[in-house]
Formats: C-alpha cells, sequence, structure tokens
C-alpha cells in the first residue's frame, strides 16, 4: 500500500524497479527504500526477535534499532529501512544474527 494522494504532500516518485524478496519477485521505485517497498508490497514482519522468536516490524525507519536488518546481496545486517531499492537486488529475511563475513 503506496499513498497516491496527499492534500498538503506531493510524492515522486522515481522509476519503477524490481527485485527479489525471499524468491518472490517484488517492485519498488527509485529513490525509496527497501523497507518502504516492502511495506508497500504487503509485508509487515521483517525480522524475528533472538531469544523468543517473535515478531519484528519496520520501527524507527532510521537505522538505529535493528529490527530490519536482512541479507541484501548476500550482505547479512544490512538496515533496510535506510538502504535503497535497487533494480535486481535480492533480498532474504535474515535468520538469527547473520553470518560475518
Amino acid at each position: 500500500m503506496r499513498i497516491q494522494e496527499h492534500p498538503i504532500l506531493f510524492f515522486e516518485r522515481g522509476k519503477k524497479v524490481s527485485f527479489t524478496y525471499n524468491n518472490s519477485l517484488l517492485e519498488g521505485y527509485e529513490g525509496e527504500t527497501i523497507a518502504a517497498a516492502l511495506h508497500a508490497a504487503g509485508v509487515r514482519v521483517l525480522s524475528h526477535s533472538h531469544e523468543k522468536n517473535r515478531p519484528r516490524g519496520f520501527f524507527c525507519a532510521i537505522g538505529n534499532c535493528s529490527s530490519c536488518l536482512m541479507e541484501v546481496n548476500g550482505e547479512p545486517n544490512v538496515r533496510i529501512c535506510v538502504e535503497m531499492v535497487k533494480d535486481g537486488m535480492i533480498v532474504r529475511t535474515q535468520e538469527g544474527k547473520g553470518d560475518i563475513l
């Protein structure tokens, strides 16, 4: 779900891009974060807590809370709330704390 019209704000969308999330092809727009593109596609759970495996969603949106860590193009621990979506990206839900490269 994306805001299409707003009474006081104007949303200039970039070029449409395609990326893969957990083996599903999704679309986003240049200039938006991976988290925003996933949210627009209906993805609400981004990770799970380490101890109790509780779902974690889009929380701080400024890269501080670590609720949105995912694997992007094979790189673990990417904060997708501040990482811009790019055409051809491969995004995967990160299991656990992610492997250190």
